[in-house]
């Protein structure tokens, strides 16, 4: 029994947000799971060869190497994460709207973002921004936990229910501001930061363990893709590509 707008099950629409949404899972890859999900096999037949196509040109044949996360993002079905007007672009070379202002990264960023985290199968990892999930879910094939903040309640509404449906049972969402981490989840293995502020938020330095890595999106217009990485004398910075990511609202724009 489903919403022909949206493929999602009658039954998910009582679901609410609260602090967390889906309870922690096992450590492996989830693709039997997302196997098993009535959502999923509208995607095999028309979009498997897109998302194939998407792997190959856009990422493997740049500068994406690292094999886990090409599998991962073969694996999670974009269109799922996108409104329905949107879904013949899924696994084009670019970003979508998913409304209320906000977008769907392009899947080189996703990619790009995800491979400079260097995660390991255990990590915890903080992703601020939900947006549509897609980057969670993505997150989710790789490690153990994944803890995400959305600033807009509706879309972090959406984004459960959606990662509920493809049966990831590894990620929490949270509606809220992101600015400030998620305290009493941290230390985080890995921070991953999916709105540009202005500045590097504090927090989030702080709530990253020792050995860790930041990678966020830093500037007004000119952005620029910074990757971090803690250790027990301070923090190092790398600047890495230029980047168009929607601001960090919030607290982040406070003086």
């Amino acid at each position: 029994m489903k919403l022909a707008s949206a493929g999602i099950s009658t039954a998910l629409l009582a679901v609410t947000i609260a602090v967390a949404g889906c309870s922690a899972g096992d450590d492996g890859p989830k693709e039997a799971r997302m196997n098993e999900s009535p959502m999923l096999h509208d995607d095999d037949a028309v979009f498997a060869e897109e998302r194939r196509r998407m792997v190959e040109t856009q990422l493997a044949a740049r500068d994406i190497r690292d094999p886990k996360v090409l599998a991962a993002m073969k694996r999670v079905p974009r269109h799922l994460f996108v409104p329905e007007n949107e879904r013949r672009y899924a696994y084009g070379d670019g970003p979508l709207p998913i409304g209320q202002g906000q977008t769907i990264s392009q899947p080189y960023i996703v990619a790009y973002m995800t491979q400079a985290l260097e995660l390991q199968p255990g990590d915890r990892v903080l992703e601020v921004g939900t947006g549509s999930g897609y980057q969670a879910a993505v997150l989710a094939e790789l490690v153990k936990e994944v803890y995400t903040i959305e600033i807009l309640p509706e879309l972090a509404r959406r984004a459960e229910l959606v990662l509920i449906e493809l049966g990831f049972t590894n990620v929490y969402v949270r509606a809220g501001d992101g600015y400030r981490g998620w305290p009493g989840k941290d230390p985080f293995d890995a921070i991953i930061v999916t709105a540009a502020p202005d500045h590097i938020p504090q927090p989030l330095i702080d709530q990253l363990k020792v050995g860790g890595k930041l990678v966020i999106p830093v500037g007004a217009w000119d952005q620029e893709m910074l990757i971090i990485t803690k250790t027990d004398k301070g923090v190092l910075e790398r600047r890495t590509i230029g980047v168009r990511f929607v601001p960090m609202t919030g607290e982040a724009q406070k003086p």
